[in-house]
């Protein structure tokens, strides 16, 4: 777990570093005497071998992780596994999706690949990878936003590059705010917007597992062309229920997946963040 912990804390401090409404929502709950704890913390790469998910999951995996479900997502174009460290209880999921780069443009999958071949061989073969963000150089606005139009998800990493996508606040560990409807409510009285595309809670009780999130943070970015707002990365809620075992439901729902990852869409920033 202290190999794992390292980690954790050098993506902790990366993504409440470039996200401060993220920091902002922690500091929230510390504020009301509860104890944070994560549920999950996600990544975004793509199926080129060099940087896909088996090498992304790398460094877990040598700290003790172990793969434990794998997910499609057709309208995406995307797949994902998910890892866990047994038997530590509260250390956090790992949950690693990949873009299926030969579904899109010859344009998408040509950038994406002169991105990859800029990062420095050094860099692939470290577990430092997995924080590393940005590491082929100042983006092209114009590029960004003809990727956008094939795929957000691809638009967000050639902006942002490798980092934790989202930390994910477990409900269940919370003590004042015990239901995904009290945390909501919590987050938009104190001025966050939440994602609500196909509702702000995504999932059932008879799923298993409840989740919602913030919309991303809005970050001045500095491309080619300009400084430019565009979105960041978010702070996600799940509550896990109990199956017929009694055991907490430990993996995810891809319908509700699939909702979530539209967290990081672009949007106009309307009020705080």
């Amino acid at each position: 777990m202290e190999k794992a912990q390292h980690l954790f804390d050098k993506l902790w401090e990366d993504y409440t570093t470039r996200n401060p409404h993220a920091k902002q929502v922690y500091d929230l709950f510390i504020a009301e005497g509860e104890q944070v704890v994560n549920d999950h913390i996600a990544f975004r790469t793509f199926n080129d071998p060099r940087v896909n998910i088996e090498i992304f999951a790398r460094p877990f995996v040598n700290a003790g992780y172990s793969f434990k479900g794998e997910y499609t997502f057709e309208q995406k174009h995307l797949y994902a596994k998910h890892f866990e460290l047994e038997p530590f209880r509260n250390a956090p999921r790992i949950f690693i999706s990949q873009l299926i780069l030969e579904d899109f443009s010859p344009f998408l999958q040509e950038t994406i690949k002169q991105c990859i071949d800029k990062i420095p061989q050094s860099l692939l073969d470290s577990e430092k990878l997995v924080y590393s963000g940005n590491s082929w150089g100042t983006p092209s606005y114009e590029v960004f936003e003809k990727l956008r139009e094939e795929s957000e998800y691809a638009a967000w990493v050639y902006v942002h590059g490798y980092r934790a996508n989202h930390f994910t606040v477990s409900v269940n560990e919370l003590e004042k705010f015990n239901s995904i409807q009290s945390v909501n409510a919590f987050i938009k009285k104190n001025g966050f917007l939440l994602n609500d595309s196909a509702g702000e809670v995504k999932g059932t009780p008879e799923q298993l597992l409840e989740q919602s999130s913030t919309k991303s943070g809005i970050i001045d970015v500095e491309f080619e062309e300009g400084t430019f707002p565009v979105p960041s990365c978010y702070y996600e809620f799940a509550r896990r229920y109990a199956g017929e075992d009694g055991e907490l439901y430990s993996g995810f729902i891809a319908k509700s997946a699939d909702k979530i990852f539209e967290s990081t869409n672009y949007y106009q920033k309307e009020k705080k963040q």
